[in-house]
């Protein structure tokens, strides 16, 4: 049994058993994945994929188990790899995160910068994703870590660790002489009064709102949707309704001609987590990279984290600490 071996399986589970795209991504020739695959099966003395001709249809039972494996020791690889990256240039290698929309247009640009100057030898990148794809992504071994606002996407998978990094708040933004521009406390049937606007369905920044209204038992006229802030700003600049947004997306310099009213009494916070696979090892900077991420969170708090055996004993180790709001 070969590493290159197991990596072809994981691969081809991973392309939706298309054998030709895994070739591809891995720089290699189609015959000769199909042959390490089938000298695998030979060894083993089962079949990993059941198969139409040459093309491979599912995964067999005994076949999902092996790749569940497969998939283990090539993150365990890959750990042992890094360890030895740190030893040698704890300073040097790159960084690969993926974030979701809202963290990563308005709070990811300032930790960015603070890290670059710091790392000028690590070289950062960042993929854009909504919560499925990040985690996904996280899960396969393509990045390091996710930044994800607020789901429970994560819950589905054993091998993820969730790290709580801050809550973030709603506002209702309207025109400055909108009829709600001057209210101090805003109740729901305020907002039912107006056409809304706000964050895509299934969109990071929506849950919480469909949440509120439907606590309340209405069903409210949303008139627009999208999943830039900065769009809904627009739409609501135009007339076409009131917005909600996140409170960090609303810019005091820029949008002097809003007004962003305080809606957490009528909408739960986000929160914003940072997502690892359980058993990684993280290098010194990447560490750092985490504690910047919030103000509360240190290199020993991360180590820490980093050990723990499951997410129970994550919110354990994390029960007395108060999370910093946005």
């Amino acid at each position: 049994m070969k590493l290159q071996q197991l990596r072809y399986i994981w691969e081809v589970v991973h392309h939706n058993l298309n054998v030709s795209a895994t070739a591809q991504s891995l720089f290699t020739s189609q015959p000769g994945i199909s042959k390490q695959i089938r000298l695998l099966e030979d060894e083993l003395g089962v079949e990993i994929f059941t198969r139409n001709g040459k093309h491979f249809t599912q995964v067999t039972p005994v076949g999902e188990k092996i790749v569940e494996k497969a998939g283990k020791i090539l993150k365990v690889v890959e750990s042992i790899k890094r360890v030895s990256q740190e030893f040698h240039s704890h300073n040097k290698g790159a960084l690969s995160l993926v974030s979701t929309h809202i963290y990563a247009k308005y709070q990811l640009p300032g930790i960015i910068n603070q890290f670059a100057k710091k790392y000028p030898e690590v070289a950062l990148h960042l993929h854009h994703g909504n919560i499925e794809q990040a985690v996904n992504m996280v899960v396969n071994n393509q990045v390091d870590f996710a930044i994800i606002a607020d789901n429970s996407m994560y819950r589905i998978h054993n091998d993820i660790i969730v790290i709580p990094c801050y809550h973030w708040e709603y506002g209702i933004i309207v025109p400055k002489h909108h009829p709600l521009a001057d209210k101090k406390i805003l109740t729901i049937e305020d907002l039912i009064k107006y056409p809304l606007i706000t964050y895509v369905q299934n969109g990071s920044g929506r849950v919480h709102v469909d949440d509120a209204f439907e606590k309340a038992g209405i069903n409210p006229h949303i008139a627009f949707t999208a999943a830039d802030a900065d769009v809904i700003k627009t739409y609501v600049r135009l007339g076409l309704g009131i917005g909600i947004i996140a409170r960090m997306a609303f810019d005091k310099t820029a949008d002097t001609d809003l007004v962003c009213l305080d809606a957490s009494p009528l909408i739960a916070s986000g929160t914003v987590h940072i997502c690892i696979r359980s058993g990684s090892f993280l290098r010194g900077f990447m560490i750092d990279f985490i504690t910047m991420c919030t103000n509360y969170l240190t290199k020993e708090l991360v180590e820490n984290i980093i050990y723990c055996n499951n997410q129970e004993e994550v919110n354990k180790l994390l029960h007395d600490l108060k999370l910093p709001k946005f």
